[in-house]
């Protein structure tokens, strides 16, 4: 795989997995919350605490993804902590649609 393409793959790869929290209600896509045991039907809400640490660890594989692809072309080259703060917010940054969905647009029913 040469450099631009695994750029690219990763770039997708980050704004799929930076709004993914956001656009379901079960854990990473899989796993559904339980329903409340008075109610088969109800739907249970994944809370916002848990879509948070659900970004923080898509971010870190998103990160070991990346990491691999860029062993696999070449030596990898050593980052300090700016880069990973610098790559977390613009991580946030990409949820931002997903956010905006779930949150502050108005659901018509």
């Amino acid at each position: 795989m040469e450099v631009s393409s695994a750029s690219w793959l990763v770039i997708a790869l980050t704004i799929l997995a930076a709004n993914l929290p956001f656009f379901n209600d079960k854990v990473f896509a899989v796993v559904p919350l339980k329903r409340h045991p008075g109610d088969p039907r109800a739907v249970r809400r994944k809370p916002f605490w848990l879509r948070l640490v659900e970004m923080a660890v898509l971010y870190f594989a998103v990160g070991a993804a990346g990491f691999a692809l860029e062993a696999r072309i070449g030596t990898p080259f050593p980052q300090t902590w700016e880069f990973y703060a610098i790559t977390a917010c613009l991580f946030i940054v990409l949820a931002f649609p997903g956010f905006v969905v779930r949150y502050l647009r108005k659901h018509h029913s």
